[in-house]
């Protein structure tokens, strides 16, 4: 669209879109997220930007921190912009709601200055750090993420400021607890004394997000040029539920988030393991075997009767009954609506999306819901058939023969192994690193080989039938 408007500060009166009424030059960093891809911006900024829009937390803007290579991508785009973008919510009529988000009001790449990054992490106005690094993120102390944040830390004990909240958005089961002990380790490599201070006065509360977001492309970018007058680089489409749930232990302050809707409580874990083992853990439930069916999106896939019923019996008969009451919530309904929502056509989410780095996901996801029901005699021909259509899925050749990509940190060593299961059933559970002790649980490792057996003697909908008969 040639008369669409450049997302900018001095455009935002323009827009013919809703867009920030509060003075960006008045807004102060108060928070650094590391992360700062298409979720945050869904999400936690979103949450700010609606804070900001009622005339509150001015002092709590975003500062955008990237760490990996990648993210100059991001760096360049959000500074052309002034930090605005715009928000697209699909709603399953078919309708949409767009607003320009505001809240991200800097941005700093620490692959080129990783001093500048330094200084807003160690800035006494930052009082929040907050992730948004993939489950991946944390298996390393000596990572990108965790040495600025160290470093940081270090640089503010020694100017006698006070220790920052750091706050784990990502989906990891005791995400808080995840990340203190990875901070801890990561300063103890720099000094002990360091780590001492970090775990006296850093405080580490746990959260969950819940808003399916997919990765943005350039077929939504001009989607907002042509449907909505406005030209984003890198706009971000989500759904319209959203949930955050926060423990309330913060070192120095913190927003009114509760005002933007944000549940603070004392204990996040029921919530949080809510939407582990039923969110996160149904989307690996059915994104391998909705590849191997030829599926190229999420809705597609959901709104089959069979991936349908094969989503409620995982959820009603195994993972429901590992998790504790969830205040205020139904369970059952809880799950029903998930498939709704996965089932939304207009968001589009890719099952390949789904599919990607499965060996950081899956052990987080789905593997604590076969242990507690091993432990239970519970039931988990539905988890273990989940786990086998990634072992096939891993093999990188769908059923017809076609050879794919396996996005994965490990799939160098994945696809051979998962090539050779033919010649030995168990190869992919002898991946220690991955699968641990389940290898030598037995009931597992038999519903598993029967799921890949049938997986590659009838193919993928026949073995669902037969799982859901």
């Amino acid at each position: 669209m040639a008369s669409a408007i450049n997302l900018s500060n001095a455009s935002l009166s323009r827009l013919p879109i809703d867009a920030p009424k509060y003075d960006r030059d008045r807004v102060t960093v108060g928070i650094a997220h590391i992360g700062a891809g298409h979720f945050h911006r869904a999400h936690q900024a979103a949450y700010i930007n609606l804070l900001q829009q009622q005339g509150l937390a001015h002092d709590w803007g975003i500062c955008g921190v990237g760490v990996m290579p990648a993210d100059w991508t991001m760096r360049d785009v959000l500074t052309d912009q002034d930090g605005l973008y715009t928000l697209i919510l699909e709603n399953p009529d078919g309708s949409r709601d767009a607003q320009v988000i505001g809240s991200i009001v800097d941005y700093r790449y620490a692959p080129d200055d990783p001093e500048s990054a330094l200084e807003v992490l160690a800035a006494p106005s930052t009082r929040i750090i907050s992730l948004t690094i993939t489950e991946g993120g944390y298996r390393d102390p000596d990572g990108p993420a965790f040495t600025l944040i160290t470093r940081a830390l270090a640089r503010r004990r020694d100017r006698g400021l006070p220790a920052p909240t750091i706050v784990s958005c990502d989906n990891i089961e005791n995400n808080g607890e995840v990340a203190r002990r990875t901070v801890l380790a990561s300063a103890e490599r720099i000094d002990p004394e360091l780590a001492a201070w970090v775990a006296e006065h850093t405080r580490f509360p746990s959260s969950m997000v819940d808003r399916i977001t997919p990765a943005t492309t350039l077929e939504m970018a001009a989607e907002v040029r042509r449907d909505f007058g406005v030209n984003d680089r890198w706009p971000v489409v989500a759904e319209p539920f959203t949930a955050w749930v926060l423990e309330d232990d913060f070192t120095d302050g913190r927003p009114p988030l509760e005002k933007a809707g944000v549940l603070m409580v004392d204990d996040v874990r029921p919530y949080e393991l809510m939407k582990l083992r039923l969110l996160n853990a149904g989307h690996q439930c059915l994104c391998y075997f909705a590849h191997l069916c030829g599926f190229e999106f999420v809705h597609e896939a959901a709104q089959d009767p069979l991936f349908a019923k094969y989503l409620l019996a995982y959820f009603d008969t195994e993972a429901i009954p590992t998790l504790p009451a969830v205040p205020g919530i139904d369970l059952h309904d809880y799950g029903r609506t998930l498939i709704e929502r996965f089932a939304n056509p207009a968001v589009r989410d890719t099952v390949a999306r789904l599919c990607a780095y499965s060996s950081d996901r899956i052990p987080k996801w789905l593997f604590p819901v076969i242990r507690d029901n091993l432990a239970n005699d519970g039931p988990i021909q539905m988890a273990s058939a989940a786990v086998a259509s990634w072992a096939r899925y891993a093999e990188g050749v769908d059923e017809w023969g076609e050879p794919y990509e396996v996005l994965d940190q490990l799939s160098d060593s994945l696809v051979p192994i998962a090539r050779s299961h033919r010649e030995n059933a168990c190869a992919f559970l002898e991946i220690t690193a991955v699968f641990a002790d389940l290898s030598h649980q037995h009931r597992f490792v038999e519903a598993y080989r029967w799921a890949l057996d049938s997986l590659h003697g009838k193919g993928a909908r026949a073995t669902l039938e037969a799982l859901v008969q």
